[in-house]
Protein backbone atom coordinates (compact mmCIF):
# COMPACT_ATOMS: atom_id res chain seq x y z
CA UNK A 1 0.00 0.00 0.00
CA UNK A 2 1.22 3.65 -1.02
CA UNK A 3 2.56 5.00 2.25
CA UNK A 4 1.65 8.52 1.48
CA UNK A 5 -2.20 6.43 1.43
CA UNK A 6 -1.41 5.30 4.84
CA UNK A 7 -0.30 8.80 6.43
CA UNK A 8 -3.09 10.64 4.59
CA UNK A 9 -6.35 11.34 6.68
CA UNK A 10 -9.80 12.59 5.07
CA UNK A 11 -12.60 13.99 5.28
CA UNK A 12 -15.86 13.25 2.66
CA UNK A 13 -18.86 15.57 2.91
CA UNK A 14 -22.06 14.84 0.82
CA UNK A 15 -23.45 11.32 0.90
CA UNK A 16 -26.06 11.21 -1.84
CA UNK A 17 -26.40 9.02 -4.60
CA UNK A 18 -22.66 8.96 -5.95
CA UNK A 19 -21.15 10.64 -3.04
CA UNK A 20 -22.01 7.56 -1.09
CA UNK A 21 -20.39 4.62 -3.01
CA UNK A 22 -17.84 7.23 -3.66
CA UNK A 23 -16.62 7.59 0.04
CA UNK A 24 -16.99 3.76 0.23
CA UNK A 25 -15.02 3.09 -2.34
CA UNK A 26 -12.13 4.68 -0.45
CA UNK A 27 -12.41 3.28 2.67
CA UNK A 28 -12.42 0.06 0.99
CA UNK A 29 -9.05 0.91 -0.70
CA UNK A 30 -7.47 1.67 2.84
CA UNK A 31 -8.26 4.98 3.58
CA UNK A 32 -8.43 6.80 7.05
CA UNK A 33 -11.88 8.71 5.89
CA UNK A 34 -13.96 10.77 8.38
CA UNK A 35 -17.64 11.12 6.93
CA UNK A 36 -20.19 14.03 7.69
CA UNK A 37 -23.10 12.49 8.11
CA UNK A 38 -26.19 14.53 8.99
CA UNK A 39 -28.32 11.79 10.23
CA UNK A 40 -28.39 10.68 13.76
CA UNK A 41 -25.66 8.21 14.21
CA UNK A 42 -25.86 4.45 14.83
CA UNK A 43 -23.59 2.89 17.78
CA UNK A 44 -21.10 1.13 15.13
CA UNK A 45 -20.98 3.89 13.11
CA UNK A 46 -18.76 5.88 16.17
CA UNK A 47 -15.35 5.47 14.04
CA UNK A 48 -15.74 7.28 10.90
CA UNK A 49 -19.53 9.42 10.68
CA UNK A 50 -19.34 12.53 12.47
CA UNK A 51 -22.70 14.51 12.55
CA UNK A 52 -20.27 17.81 13.01
CA UNK A 53 -18.79 18.75 9.72
CA UNK A 54 -15.71 21.10 11.62
CA UNK A 55 -15.18 17.86 13.77
CA UNK A 56 -15.11 15.86 10.56
CA UNK A 57 -12.29 17.73 9.13
CA UNK A 58 -10.30 18.69 12.10
CA UNK A 59 -6.64 17.90 11.41
CA UNK A 60 -7.15 16.47 8.14
CA UNK A 61 -4.96 16.52 5.22
CA UNK A 62 -7.69 16.97 2.81
CA UNK A 63 -11.47 17.36 2.18
CA UNK A 64 -13.60 15.99 -0.32
CA UNK A 65 -16.81 17.02 -1.27
CA UNK A 66 -19.73 15.96 -3.57
CA UNK A 67 -22.67 18.62 -3.12
CA UNK A 68 -25.47 19.93 -5.08
CA UNK A 69 -25.15 22.60 -5.83
CA UNK A 70 -22.86 26.22 -6.30
CA UNK A 71 -25.24 26.80 -2.64
CA UNK A 72 -24.67 23.96 -0.86
CA UNK A 73 -20.82 24.13 -1.64
CA UNK A 74 -20.81 27.73 -0.45
CA UNK A 75 -22.59 26.57 2.89
CA UNK A 76 -20.06 23.29 3.53
CA UNK A 77 -16.82 25.78 3.13
CA UNK A 78 -18.44 29.16 4.60
CA UNK A 79 -21.74 28.96 5.75
CA UNK A 80 -22.39 29.52 9.52
CA UNK A 81 -21.00 26.01 10.35
CA UNK A 82 -18.89 25.96 7.51
CA UNK A 83 -15.11 24.39 7.95
CA UNK A 84 -12.73 26.44 6.03
CA UNK A 85 -11.54 28.30 9.19
CA UNK A 86 -11.21 24.20 10.61
CA UNK A 87 -8.50 23.11 8.08
CA UNK A 88 -5.13 22.80 8.09
CA UNK A 89 -2.81 25.25 5.95
CA UNK A 90 -1.46 23.27 3.06
CA UNK A 91 -3.87 20.99 2.96
CA UNK A 92 -6.47 20.26 0.03
CA UNK A 93 -9.97 20.61 -0.89
CA UNK A 94 -10.88 18.34 -4.03
CA UNK A 95 -14.61 19.30 -4.97
CA UNK A 96 -16.79 16.81 -6.64
CA UNK A 97 -19.50 18.69 -6.93
CA UNK A 98 -21.11 20.40 -10.62
CA UNK A 99 -21.35 23.99 -9.74
CA UNK A 100 -20.68 27.44 -11.81
CA UNK A 101 -16.81 27.42 -13.19
CA UNK A 102 -17.14 30.87 -11.71
CA UNK A 103 -17.96 29.66 -8.34
CA UNK A 104 -14.89 27.50 -8.76
CA UNK A 105 -12.87 30.31 -9.30
CA UNK A 106 -13.91 32.40 -6.56
CA UNK A 107 -13.78 29.28 -3.75
CA UNK A 108 -9.94 29.06 -4.82
CA UNK A 109 -8.88 32.33 -4.54
CA UNK A 110 -10.72 32.35 -0.90
CA UNK A 111 -9.20 29.16 -0.15
CA UNK A 112 -5.65 30.35 -1.58
CA UNK A 113 -5.44 33.06 0.75
CA UNK A 114 -6.10 30.55 3.82
CA UNK A 115 -2.80 28.34 2.28
CA UNK A 116 -5.56 25.64 0.72
CA UNK A 117 -5.01 24.10 -2.36
CA UNK A 118 -9.45 23.99 -4.03
CA UNK A 119 -8.95 21.67 -6.84
CA UNK A 120 -12.68 21.45 -9.21
CA UNK A 121 -13.48 17.75 -10.56
CA UNK A 122 -17.22 17.17 -11.31
CA UNK A 123 -17.51 13.81 -12.29
CA UNK A 124 -19.92 12.10 -14.93
CA UNK A 125 -20.42 8.18 -14.40
CA UNK A 126 -23.84 7.98 -12.67
CA UNK A 127 -24.18 5.88 -9.33
CA UNK A 128 -23.09 2.99 -12.13
CA UNK A 129 -19.55 4.69 -12.14
CA UNK A 130 -19.26 5.56 -8.63
CA UNK A 131 -19.61 2.41 -7.15
CA UNK A 132 -17.51 0.50 -10.13
CA UNK A 133 -14.55 3.20 -9.92
CA UNK A 134 -15.39 4.18 -13.49
CA UNK A 135 -16.05 7.23 -13.26
CA UNK A 136 -14.96 10.19 -15.87
CA UNK A 137 -13.01 13.01 -13.66
CA UNK A 138 -12.58 16.33 -15.09
CA UNK A 139 -9.86 17.62 -13.16
CA UNK A 140 -9.42 21.88 -13.23
CA UNK A 141 -5.73 21.75 -12.53
CA UNK A 142 -2.55 20.44 -13.89
CA UNK A 143 -1.34 16.41 -13.06
CA UNK A 144 2.06 18.22 -11.32
CA UNK A 145 -0.23 20.30 -9.15
CA UNK A 146 -2.12 16.71 -7.54
CA UNK A 147 0.48 14.23 -7.52
CA UNK A 148 0.36 14.54 -3.77
CA UNK A 149 -3.10 12.86 -3.76
CA UNK A 150 -3.50 11.44 -7.28
CA UNK A 151 -4.15 7.70 -6.12
CA UNK A 152 -7.36 8.96 -5.05
CA UNK A 153 -8.78 9.96 -8.39
CA UNK A 154 -7.12 6.54 -9.30
CA UNK A 155 -9.94 4.67 -6.85
CA UNK A 156 -12.82 6.92 -8.10
CA UNK A 157 -12.25 7.01 -12.16
CA UNK A 158 -11.23 5.04 -14.63
CA UNK A 159 -10.70 8.21 -16.91
CA UNK A 160 -8.49 10.95 -15.39
CA UNK A 161 -8.44 13.74 -17.15
CA UNK A 162 -6.17 17.13 -16.39
CA UNK A 163 -7.27 20.53 -17.46
CA UNK A 164 -4.99 22.82 -16.47
CA UNK A 165 -6.68 26.23 -14.98
CA UNK A 166 -9.35 26.16 -11.89
CA UNK A 167 -12.82 26.10 -13.16
CA UNK A 168 -11.68 24.25 -16.58
CA UNK A 169 -13.33 21.26 -15.08
CA UNK A 170 -16.46 22.58 -14.41
CA UNK A 171 -16.50 24.00 -17.88
CA UNK A 172 -15.66 20.13 -19.64
CA UNK A 173 -18.61 19.48 -17.50
CA UNK A 174 -20.66 21.73 -18.71
CA UNK A 175 -19.94 20.07 -22.55
CA UNK A 176 -20.69 16.69 -20.86
CA UNK A 177 -24.05 17.75 -19.55
CA UNK A 178 -24.85 19.26 -23.04
CA UNK A 179 -24.30 15.89 -24.63
CA UNK A 180 -25.75 14.13 -22.39
CA UNK A 181 -29.44 16.02 -22.71
CA UNK A 182 -28.79 15.79 -26.85
CA UNK A 183 -28.14 11.69 -26.78
CA UNK A 184 -30.94 11.28 -23.78
CA UNK A 185 -33.52 13.05 -25.39
CA UNK A 186 -32.46 11.39 -29.21
CA UNK A 187 -32.86 7.74 -27.44
CA UNK A 188 -36.22 9.02 -26.20
CA UNK A 189 -37.45 9.37 -29.06
CA UNK A 190 -36.20 6.41 -31.00
CA UNK A 191 -37.04 4.45 -28.32
CA UNK A 192 -40.69 5.71 -28.41
CA UNK A 193 -41.08 5.82 -32.39
CA UNK A 194 -40.29 2.43 -32.52
CA UNK A 195 -42.78 1.31 -30.09
CA UNK A 196 -45.34 2.92 -31.50
CA UNK A 197 -44.05 1.11 -34.91
CA UNK A 198 -44.70 -2.21 -32.83
CA UNK A 199 -40.46 -2.85 -33.76
CA UNK A 200 -39.24 -5.24 -31.73
CA UNK A 201 -37.59 -3.05 -30.00
CA UNK A 202 -34.83 -5.35 -28.10
CA UNK A 203 -33.44 -6.48 -31.40
CA UNK A 204 -33.60 -3.19 -33.00
CA UNK A 205 -31.53 -1.46 -29.94
CA UNK A 206 -29.23 -4.71 -30.05
CA UNK A 207 -28.53 -4.01 -34.11
CA UNK A 208 -28.51 0.22 -33.54
CA UNK A 209 -25.74 -0.67 -30.47
CA UNK A 210 -23.55 -1.54 -33.54
CA UNK A 211 -23.50 1.36 -35.54
CA UNK A 212 -22.95 4.83 -35.97
CA UNK A 213 -25.93 5.39 -33.25
CA UNK A 214 -24.66 4.25 -30.25
CA UNK A 215 -24.12 5.88 -27.41
CA UNK A 216 -24.12 5.31 -23.46
CA UNK A 217 -27.79 6.55 -22.83
CA UNK A 218 -28.72 3.47 -25.99
CA UNK A 219 -27.03 1.42 -24.13
CA UNK A 220 -27.70 1.80 -20.51
CA UNK A 221 -30.94 3.52 -20.77
CA UNK A 222 -32.79 2.64 -23.29
CA UNK A 223 -34.98 -0.43 -21.78
CA UNK A 224 -35.91 1.39 -18.59
CA UNK A 225 -37.47 3.99 -21.31
CA UNK A 226 -39.33 0.63 -23.11
CA UNK A 227 -40.59 -0.55 -20.13
CA UNK A 228 -41.21 2.94 -18.23
CA UNK A 229 -39.00 1.52 -14.93
CA UNK A 230 -36.11 4.29 -13.79
CA UNK A 231 -33.77 2.97 -11.35
CA UNK A 232 -31.18 5.75 -10.37
CA UNK A 233 -28.26 6.85 -12.26
CA UNK A 234 -28.79 10.67 -12.41
CA UNK A 235 -31.55 12.90 -11.04
CA UNK A 236 -33.65 14.74 -13.58
CA UNK A 237 -33.45 17.81 -11.26
CA UNK A 238 -29.56 17.63 -11.27
CA UNK A 239 -29.22 17.23 -14.53
CA UNK A 240 -31.64 20.17 -15.14
CA UNK A 241 -29.39 22.43 -12.63
CA UNK A 242 -26.46 21.51 -14.58
CA UNK A 243 -27.96 22.00 -18.19
CA UNK A 244 -28.80 25.69 -16.74
CA UNK A 245 -24.84 25.98 -15.85
CA UNK A 246 -23.87 25.08 -19.48
CA UNK A 247 -26.55 27.61 -20.82
CA UNK A 248 -25.34 30.62 -18.48
CA UNK A 249 -21.85 29.66 -19.72
CA UNK A 250 -22.61 30.14 -23.08
CA UNK A 251 -24.83 33.19 -22.80
CA UNK A 252 -21.89 34.77 -21.09
CA UNK A 253 -19.89 34.57 -24.58
CA UNK A 254 -23.02 35.15 -27.15
CA UNK A 255 -23.72 31.66 -27.89
CA UNK A 256 -27.19 30.32 -28.23
CA UNK A 257 -27.51 26.54 -27.40
CA UNK A 258 -31.23 25.93 -28.66
CA UNK A 259 -31.14 21.89 -28.28
CA UNK A 260 -29.62 21.81 -24.66
CA UNK A 261 -32.21 24.95 -23.71
CA UNK A 262 -35.18 23.13 -25.53
CA UNK A 263 -34.70 19.45 -23.00
CA UNK A 264 -33.83 21.88 -20.48
CA UNK A 265 -37.79 23.19 -21.01
CA UNK A 266 -38.93 20.02 -21.53
CA UNK A 267 -36.95 18.78 -17.92
CA UNK A 268 -38.92 21.62 -16.63
CA UNK A 269 -42.25 20.79 -17.38
CA UNK A 270 -41.26 16.83 -16.02
CA UNK A 271 -40.23 18.45 -12.88
CA UNK A 272 -43.69 20.32 -12.47
CA UNK A 273 -45.24 17.30 -12.76
CA UNK A 274 -43.08 16.00 -10.05
CA UNK A 275 -40.64 13.90 -11.91
CA UNK A 276 -37.69 15.39 -10.83
CA UNK A 277 -35.80 12.71 -8.56
CA UNK A 278 -36.32 10.28 -11.20
CA UNK A 279 -33.55 9.67 -13.63
CA UNK A 280 -32.76 11.34 -16.56
CA UNK A 281 -34.13 8.18 -18.52
CA UNK A 282 -37.47 9.34 -17.75
CA UNK A 283 -37.10 11.90 -20.25
CA UNK A 284 -38.85 9.49 -22.78
CA UNK A 285 -42.31 10.10 -20.77
CA UNK A 286 -42.52 14.01 -22.17
CA UNK A 287 -42.48 12.11 -25.38
CA UNK A 288 -45.27 9.68 -24.68
CA UNK A 289 -47.14 12.07 -22.45
CA UNK A 290 -47.30 10.52 -19.41
CA UNK A 291 -47.29 11.95 -16.34
CA UNK A 292 -46.75 9.73 -13.47
CA UNK A 293 -44.11 6.95 -12.34
CA UNK A 294 -46.00 3.37 -12.97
Amino acid sequence: MNRNLILMKLAFIGLGAIGKPMSERLIDNGYDLNIYKRDKLKNNDQKKYFVDPIEAVTDCDGLLICVTDDNAVESVLFGDNGVADSLKPKSFVIDFSTISPNKSISIHKRLSKKNIFYVDCPVSGGTEGAHKGSLSLFIGASKKECLSFEHIFEVLGKSINYFNGVGKGQQVKALNQILVAGTYAAVAEAMELGKLLDLPMDDVVAALKVGAANSWPLENRSKAMLIDKHPLGFKLELHHKDLAIAIDLAKSINIDLPIASKVKEIEQRLMQAGLGELDVSVLHRYISGAKKEG
